[in-house]
């Protein structure tokens, strides 16, 4: 199955310019991949030839391996196994060693935070079993100090440790305001990082442990060889403070650029704000595509806050952009025309506007209407993230689809679900309470959720996004629900994406023939639904293409950004401005999904409900807008336009 990215566009000419200045702000040493995939095939290929090179200088001795535990090491797993079936590498004279375990000395959890390193790696490789080393979380109390010292005393020097990063710098358990002296041991878990870890546990923070076990900061400070790693926008902030800011006790893994051998492996979303990707003019010379000019320009017009109409030549100059005009100046046509690509992406007609001369417009006036398929990860991606172009599509009159890919059912409450059974036995309906409790009761943390609850949160999130496209006109016929089945795992680790799911929306498309098709854009993230999903309706329509599809051909494709994210300005083909009315209807529809109301269902730092996000992105983004110079909106829904590579 295909992997999608979004093409580059523009940049530092790397060709022409020395490493050397390419990281020259770089603290720690960082590579930048197209994706985590591409950059967990050079960890792997650089720990085959760590450890090749490693026992032809001791071939009698025990090359020691560290992986710390969580999500981010598992593309590392799953392509060590794979190189191991290969016989590319084997583990018989290699030590393991994990560096982070819940700590539940009472067995009240039977979920390990060592389980993905067990289950794709070391149950398909040829290690011993006393070449294994894992944290226990079962240690009891009386034994737990003893059991770190001596653990502590074994982790001491590893040859190579592997790490994923956390969204504040934590390594490990080792936290914000961890002690660069730390040694392994017990610590309590911050309430911040148990809604982290709360994922791990149906979403349910009293059933995840409070107090883990983790190797210290000198204890992995000691590692002869460290590789860090990151993955996602979500990293993207921490990942700037590590690489090129300085040391700092609340970003513990800031503590490795004190270290003599480390290197960090981040995907292009996890270093987008990286100097390389936010200026890279301040480095060496670039490529200097329209999108590019444009970012460069935002950049400085914010940098030295003025509208880009009023950037004189001194700030181009004293700030790195004297070969931008150079190349397309003078710097006052250079204005001219960012501000006019920059207001030609703005419209208010997303789908386009009938009889009118669209050749400065981001969207063609024929065909009129347009058939349009919104695809929505989860039951409520659509009204949230792109709500107030979906409801000026049908207002505007097109025959509009929204197809909602996956049921959404592990984020509805327990509590949700019997409000509902209580409220059908209330009305005279069948009473059904008890026996809901009873499924709700039969729950085992870290088990897949029984198949009847999981059925029930289908329906209430099915009727609520039913309710909210009522809410702004959209007829019952064109809400469609496809229940991957990718989705369905009953936990919150999902099963691999496959045929089945591509089938799925294949049928849909060709029932339809969309001329314009609405995907997440999320694509940075590597292991959430919004990237399966997109990539699946990727797949779909590639595999239309290749099948001589006509329509497919034609058909526009437009990316939108979740809850939390936005385009960069810079890389923004449509923008479609939202009136104050707008935001109210968009708002009203948010409230129809009741479920994901005031609970936020998964870990998270924002305390905001959805409709507020939503609200505060689409404000802010039309707020830098304005400061650009442009007309002042109320709100702004941004889209990119997918091109093929």
């Amino acid at each position: 199955m295909k992997h999608f990215s979004l093409p580059e566009d523009g940049g530092i000419c790397i060709n022409d310019v020395p490493s050397d200045i390419l990281h020259a702000c770089d603290k720690i040493y960082t590579d930048s991949f197209l994706d985590q995939d591409s950059a967990a095939d050079e960890i792997v290929s650089r720990i085959i030839r760590t450890v090749k090179n490693f026992f032809t200088e001791s071939p009698a001795a025990k090359f020691k391996l560290g992986f710390s535990t969580g999500s981010s090491p598992v593309p590392v797993y799953d392509k060590l196994a794979r190189a191991y079936k290969e016989g590319k590498i084997s583990f018989k004279d290699i030590e393991i060693y994990s560096t982070d375990e819940f700590y539940a000395p009472d067995g009240k959890t039977n979920q390990r935070r060592s389980t993905p390193l067990v289950t794709h790696l070391i149950e398909k490789i040829d290690v011993l079993p006393e070449n294994v080393h894992l944290l226990d979380g079962t240690v009891e109390h009386n034994e737990v100090s003893s059991y770190c010292a001596d653990f502590d005393a074994k982790a001491r020097n590893i040859d190579l440790l592997v790490m994923g990063l956390g969204e504040k710098g934590q390594v490990g358990f080792n936290e914000m305001g961890a002690e660069k002296y730390s040694r392994t041991r017990s610590v309590m878990l911050s309430y911040n990082s148990r809604k982290r870890q709360a994922a791990n546990f149906n979403g349910n923070i009293d059933e995840t442990p409070k107090m883990a076990l983790s190797i210290g900061m000198s204890t992995m400070l000691s590692a002869k060889k460290v590789y860090l790693m990151a993955w996602g926008e979500e990293k993207s902030d921490v990942v700037r403070k590590i690489v090129e800011e300085n040391e700092d006790q609340m970003c513990p893994a800031s503590f490795f650029q004190d270290h003599g051998n480390v290197h960090m492996f981040v995907d292009k979303a996890a270093g987008s704000q990286l100097t390389r990707e936010v200026a890279p003019w301040l480095l060496g010379p670039c490529n200097w595509t329209p999108k590019f000019r444009r970012k460069a320009v935002i950049w400085l017009s914010q940098k030295v806050g003025k509208p880009v109409l009023l950037l004189s030549q001194k700030d181009y100059l004293q700030n790195s952009l004297g070969e931008l005009i150079e190349q397309f100046g003078p710097y006052d046509k250079l204005n001219i025309d960012i501000f006019n690509d920059l207001q030609h992406t703005i419209t208010g007609w997303p789908g386009g506007k009938p009889n009118a001369d669209d050749s400065t417009r981001p969207v063609p006036s024929n065909p009129y209407p347009k058939t349009v398929l919104i695809f929505s990860p989860h039951p409520d991606d659509d009204v949230i993230s792109m709500g107030g172009t979906f409801i000026r599509l049908v207002y505007q009159g097109h025959n509009v689809h929204v197809a909602y890919q996956t049921s959404g059912n592990v984020a509805v409450h327990d509590d949700v679900v019997l409000q509902h059974m209580d409220a059908c036995a209330e009305l005279g309906f069948e009473n059904r309470f008890d026996e809901v409790k009873s499924l709700v009761e039969s729950k085992i943390p870290g088990q897949p959720e029984p198949r009847a609850l999981l059925e029930l949160k289908a329906a209430i999130r099915r009727s609520e996004a039913r309710a909210a496209d009522r809410s702004f006109g959209l007829d019952g016929s064109h809400v469609h629900f496809l229940n991957l089945p990718f989705y369905e795992s009953g936990g919150i680790i999902k099963l691999p994406r496959t045929q089945k799911d591509v089938d799925i929306i294949k049928n849909l498309m060709k029932e339809l023939a969309p001329d314009q098709i609405y995907m997440a854009g999320d694509l940075a993230d590597p292991h959430g639904t919004h990237r399966v999903c997109t990539e699946a309706a990727m797949e779909a329509l590639f595999q239309l293409k290749e099948e001589g599809i006509s329509w497919a051909e034609s058909c526009t494709v437009w990316l939108y950004r979740g809850a939390w994210m936005e385009w960069d300005l810079g890389t923004v083909d449509m923008a479609v401005p939202i009136s104050p009315a707008e935001v109210i209807v968009k708002r009203h529809a948010i409230y129809h999904h009741l479920s994901q109301k005031d609970i936020v269902p998964f870990p998270g730092e924002d305390p905001r409900e959805f409709w507020q996000r939503a609200e505060d992105r689409t404000q802010n983004t039309a707020r830098l807008y304005s400061e650009l110079g442009m007309a002042k909106y109320q709100a702004i829904e941004l889209f990119v336009k997918y091109k093929e590579k």
